[in-house]
């Protein structure tokens, strides 16, 4: 949440809105309950991992379409990546695609065609590679951003969850920097 108040505010964001979403209630995720995150030495975990968060993209998505509707947009945009990601189901195209038909049937505003759900994906078909070019060439500071699903108390990246996996690569194959923070040893 800190990262995403900084990236906001360095950006200029005018509304930003910040929920509590207790999905720590709902748990059924290492993120989200008393469930070890996996490290690993250097290999991704195969299959759909336990970091996988019960519907995530669909809560997410379903509270920017209420707050879209109300702002009177139906542009509404999520930072899913169907490539070089852990094996979430609410990261595939055919989902995406399948949120954004449902979406102009749900809201009044689309049901009476004063606006049209468009669900933008611009992360979605990019390697990891790419994603970190694509940011370093609009001037994003990857010093600011978050990935970790299992930073330490002061905030710093384990460096070997997938997550952390996954950056590290992008950054090495993008033949740039990695200006993340990590624990002591895992660089």
């Amino acid at each position: 949440m800190e990262a995403a108040r900084r990236v906001a505010e360095a950006l200029g964001v005018k509304n930003h809105l910040f929920l509590e979403l207790p999905l720590r209630a709902i748990g059924g995720s290492a993120l989200t309950a008393d469930i070890e995150v996996p490290k690993s030495a250097g290999d991704i975990q195969s299959g759909i991992p336990v970091t996988y968060v019960p519907a995530r993209n669909t809560i997410f998505l379903s509270f920017a379409l209420a707050w879209a509707e109300v702002m009177g947009t139906g542009d509404i945009f999520i930072g899913v990546n169907a490539l070089d990601y852990s094996g979430y189901p609410d990261c595939r195209p055919e989902y995406i695609e399948a949120f954004e038909n449902m979406a102009n049937l749900a809201l009044k505003k689309a049901v009476e065609r004063e606006i049209r759900v468009r669900i933008h994906t611009p992360l979605l078909r990019l390697t990891k590679k790419e994603i970190i070019r694509r940011g370093h060439s609009l001037g994003l500071d990857y010093g600011m951003t978050h990935s970790c699903y299992d930073p330490d108390a002061s905030g710093a990246a384990c460096g070997r969850c997938d997550s952390c996996l996954l950056r590290k690569k992008g950054f090495q194959e993008a033949g740039l920097p990695d200006p993340t923070r990590y624990c002591e040893g895992h660089m």
